[in-house]
């Protein structure tokens, strides 16, 4: 039979990297999309 799950003993670093990962790429990519526009109102307007 399986053994019973005991609160805070699961390891989540794998998944905390995967988050890290995430909100970097998050990030990163707003930046991006901020600067194009940025850049779309400076020189095509």
């Amino acid at each position: 039979m399986a053994e019973e799950h005991k609160m805070g003993t699961m390891d989540i670093s794998q998944h905390k990297g995967a988050w890290e990962g995430f909100m970097k790429m998050t990030t990163w990519g707003s930046a991006v999309v901020i600067a194009v526009l940025v850049l779309l109102a400076i020189f095509v307007v």
